[in-house]
Formats: C-alpha cells, sequence, structure tokens
C-alpha cells in the first residue's frame, strides 16, 4: 500500500545533502519537526520547522541526552494506522502521526578512530537516533525511515517521482537498511567495551561489493571491506575473489621485513596463495630478477609485491612477463607509463599496512576466530654439530618467514637471501623436501650452501638426511618431536647447523 508523507521528524549529525530532500519535503506541503542543530539548519534556508519541544513540551535536557525520548515523538512514530485503539489513543493525546524519520547516529565508529579520550567516545553513544531508527523499522507498515545518508540520493528521488509516495516494499527495505545501520552501530559499540569478544560473535564490516564471481565462475561472492582504505588502484580490471586472496597473500609477507632488511628492497612473486618467488637485493631490479629466477614458470599469472617505489628499469623487467597484480607503495611516472601498456593489468599503490589481529574462517556451522600468526621464532638456540654462520643465521631467519607463508606441509630453501626451491600442500614432510629439492634442480640452483626451513618439526631424520645429501648445511625448526634427538644428532654427527625456534606455523 502507498502512504503519502504528511509529516518528518528529521534529527541528523551530518548536515550535508539534506538541504535539497528538505526543500523537497517543504514543496510537498509535508509538516517537519526537528530538534537542535537540525532545526537550526532548516530554519537556516528559510524553511518553517517545528521544535519536538513543542511535542514533548520538555527542552533538551542532560546535556542534550534527552531530546526525543519522550512518548509524543515515540507514540507518533509507533502509531498503528489501522489499530483503532492506538488511533484513538493519538487524538486522546494530541500525538501528530509521523510518516518520515531521518536520523543518523551520533560517530561512534569515527570517534573512536580519532581519539583515546573514553569520556568523548562514551558521549558518541547515542540512544535517541537508534531508537527512533528502530521505532520507524518496527512499524515500516506506516513509516518510511532513512537512517543513513547514503540513502538520501534515493530519498530525494522518489519524493520527485512517486509526488511524496512511498509503497510498502519501498518501506521494508528501507527498514531492512535501517536494522542493519543499528546492528553494525550497536557491535562497534559493543566490541570497544570488549575488544576480544566475549559471549558472541561480533564482527560487523560494511561496504559489501559483489564480485564477478567466486573461486569458481559458479559461485557468487562479496567482499566486505573498505579496499580503498588499503590500495589505490591506479590501473586495470576489476579485482575478482581470487585476486584478492592473492593480494593479501602477497602483502601479508611482503610486509612481514618492514624493519628488518634496512633499506633493501624485497620483491615477492604469489601464486595460489603460495611464494613461488621471493628475494632481498639493495636494488630493486636485482630483487625482481632474483625472484623470478626462483620459478619463471609458476610466476605466470601471479600476484607480485614489492616493498619499493618502482622505477622505469624494473617495470621493463616486469613487463616481459604476464601478471595478475602488482602492489608497491609508488610507481615512477615512466614506469606507469610501460606497465599501463596493458590495460587490464591490476597496479595497486599501497597506502597503508594490512592490520594485524584475528583470522576467522567459516566451517562447518560456526566460525573458527585465531590470533594471526605473528613473529618469527620465541627462541634461537643452535643445537647442531655447529654454529650457524652469519650468513646462514640471516638465510635461516629469512627462510623461516618464507616457509610460514606456504601452505603445510612446508618447505623454504634459501640461499643469499632468495627462494631456490620450495615444497607445499604435501601430506608428509619429506614429500615437501623432495619437492623443494626438485624445484631447486629443475631451475639449475646449486643448493650447496643453501638452508633449510620447515613450518614444523622433523618428526624423523629421513628429511634432513635427504636434504644434506642435496647440499644443505643448515636447518630452522620449530622442533617438538618426541624423536627431536635423531635430528639433531645427524647435525651434529655431519657438522651441520640447526636452529630450534619453539614456534611452529602451519598453514591450512
Amino acid at each position: 500500500m502507498n502512504k503519502k508523507i504528511k509529516s518528518a521528524l528529521i534529527s541528523v549529525f551530518y548536515k550535508d545533502g539534506l538541504e535539497p530532500i528538505v526543500k523537497k519535503l517543504h514543496q510537498l506541503g509535508v509538516t517537519i519537526f526537528s530538534t537542535g542543530g537540525t532545526q537550526q539548519f532548516i530554519e537556516s534556508l528559510g524553511l518553517p520547522c517545528v521544535p519536538v519541544e513543542s511535542l514533548t513540551t520538555y527542552p533538551s535536557i542532560l546535556g542534550g541526552r534527552v531530546k526525543t525520548l519522550h512518548p509524543s515523538v515515540f507514540g507518533g512514530i509507533l502509531g498503528r494506522r489501522d489499530n483503532p485503539t492506538d488511533v484513538e489513543e493519538m487524538s486522546r493525546y494530541h500525538i501528530p502521526e509521523i510518516d518520515l524519520v531521518i536520523v543518523d547516529l551520533y560517530p561512534f565508529e569515527e570517534t573512536v578512530a580519532n581519539t583515546k579520550d573514553d569520556k568523548a567516545i562514551i558521549e558518541k553513544i547515542d540512544v535517541g537516533g537508534p531508537s527512533m531508527i528502530r521505532a520507524a523499522a518496527k512499524n515500516h507498515k506506516d513509516v518510511a525511515v532513512i537512517a543513513s545518508k547514503t540513502e538520501y540520493s534515493w530519498l530525494e528521488k522518489t519524493l520527485g517521482e512517486q509526488n511524496g509516495e512511498t509503497s510498502l516494499d519501498e518501506r521494508r527495505m528501507l527498514a531492512a537498511k535501517a536494522f542493519e545501520v543499528c546492528a553494525h552501530y550497536d557491535v562497534v559499540i559493543a566490541e570497544y567495551f570488549s575488544p576480544e569478544g566475549n559471549d558472541f560473535f561480533l564482527e560487523s564490516i560494511p561496504s559489501p561489493k559483489s564480485m564477478r564471481y567466486g573461486e569458481n565462475p559458479h559461485q557468487g561472492a562479496r567482499f566486505y571491506g573498505r579496499l580503498e582504505d588499503i590500495f589505490e588502484q591506479v590501473n586495470g580490471k576489476e579485482l575478482s575473489y581470487n585476486n584478492l586472496v592473492d593480494v593479501d597473500a602477497a602483502v601479508q609477507l611482503t610486509q612481514e621485513f618492514a624493519g628488518t632488511i634496512g633499506n633493501d628492497a624485497v620483491f615477492a612473486i604469489i601464486k595460489h596463495t603460495n611464494p613461488c618467488g621471493i628475494a632481498v637485493r639493495p636494488a630493486l631490479k636485482d630483487a625482481w630478477d632474483a625472484a623470478l629466477a626462483a620459478d619463471p614458470e609458476s610466476a605466470f599469472g601471479g600476484v607480485i609485491s614489492c616493498n619499493k617505489p618502482v622505477d622505469k628499469a624494473t617495470a621493463e623487467a616486469i613487463n616481459e612477463i604476464f601478471f595478475e597484480v602488482l602492489i608497491a607503495p609508488a610507481f615512477d611516472a615512466d614506469a606507469l607509463t610501460v606497465l599501463k601498456s596493458k590495460k587490464n593489468r591490476i597496479l595497486l599503490v599501497q597506502k597503508s599496512a594490512i592490520g594485524s589481529g584475528s583470522q576467522y574462517r567459516s566451517l562447518l556451522n560456526g566460525v573458527l576466530q585465531q590470533q594471526t600468526d605473528q613473529g618469527n621464532y620465541s627462541e634461537w638456540k643452535e643445537v647442531g654439530g655447529r654454529p650457524s654462520t652469519e650468513a646462514e643465521k640471516k638465510d635461516l631467519a629469512f627462510a623461516n618467514i618464507v616457509c610460514k607463508h606456504l601452505k603445510s606441509n612446508a618447505i623454504a630453501l634459501i640461499k643469499d637471501l632468495r627462494l631456490v626451491g620450495k615444497g607445499c600442500g604435501q601430506t608428509s614432510r619429506i614429500d615437501s623436501v623432495r619437492q623443494a629439492i626438485a624445484k631447486a634442480a629443475q631451475f639449475n640452483f646449486d643448493l650447496k650452501g643453501a638452508v633449510l626451513a620447515s613450518d614444523a618439526f622433523f618428526p624423523f631424520n629421513d628429511s634432513v638426511q635427504i636434504a644434506h645429501a642435496a647440499g644443505i648445511t643448515a636447518f630452522i625448526q620449530p622442533g617438538g618431536s618426541i624423536r627431536d634427538k635423531d635430528s639433531i644428532d645427524y647435525c651434529v654427527e655431519h657438522k651441520l647447523a640447526m636452529v630450534i625456534t619453539g614456534m611452529r606455523h602451519f598453514k591450512h
């Protein structure tokens, strides 16, 4: 059923975008009730406005904490027009019908982001706003509710096209949006008071974006979040579901080296979330060349990420292969000219780091939550037949980070701060070792003097034996097996270095 808007209650924190709506309501002969700053704004436009205080007979009190919490306001919103008792009571108590509620909420989320002042934050917990929004949404059979300025353009258009009328379907749609606004607001407040959560899984992420499809073309998908807070896209097609998964993996890996490699450059190449190439070098182009050499076949169609602005020489080298996405903190102008030669190639300027906190995975009939895997090692315990050399120490620490970002069971072979072989996603650790050695041999890497990282302990000494036979001279692993002694004894006997870290890095 269509309803004609005859009266509206407007009380908003943000006034931008409100002017054309108010003017249109006035043209339609709608009576406008308002409060405080919104009332002043409307009157400044030279338009009539009825103060809410004329309904409540109370002024705004308690520093503005109580303005609209009154039966004369909520009765006008909640009154059922087709209920004789409601209608009679509204008439008896001189409560006007309110057909449209335009209310936004105090900027609690923005306040939390901009201050640590608890008192200021608490004052931005809106009480009346959510109450009016919920009341109007509940009574959507008779009342239209606008709970966010994102709906202003729709309302302005609808008022003009439908001569101030709304349909039941439209009001129900607005009610659904209003309840989502309130739900998000409440979750943000709950998270402020209980950052680690308590009795409920609380997470609310706005700004949904529909993807072309999910992991496969027959799967629907959406992304919730504000990518623009992290990236500026300067070229290319729309990011796909798989692009986003690999972009996350790439950024997670490269930002591990912030503050640990001085002014050196790091370049990482990701394929299906696994690093297939990564290297650290003083110059960015050298880092790219070294990373690509690790596995130029797997690099095809990959996602690549670096920690330095991309110059023209590096861009020309990268331009020789096909890749989906390149992430960098900046691009030189002439580098962009080179890279933009492929119109679909996605180029992202990374503006900020990805925050570390919690990870979630939906499974069975619930959600798993865990802290992100932060750190490299909790101890550095030399247990082999000799201490690791300074060069080996650098390679071992680097290898352990790279291995952390490979799917388990994971093995990373590193030489001179470059990935030269990897084994990942295997059901046995020894198979991952064999895979890593085979991959190094495929691209003619000499493993003599290389180091090996394992994401979990060696249950037997067979992996160490095979790696040693291939030329590996130093190992890093978390330890924790009841048979740790087997692999340690082998290293002692053959004068190999082995470091126990006490920190496992499974990745499933």
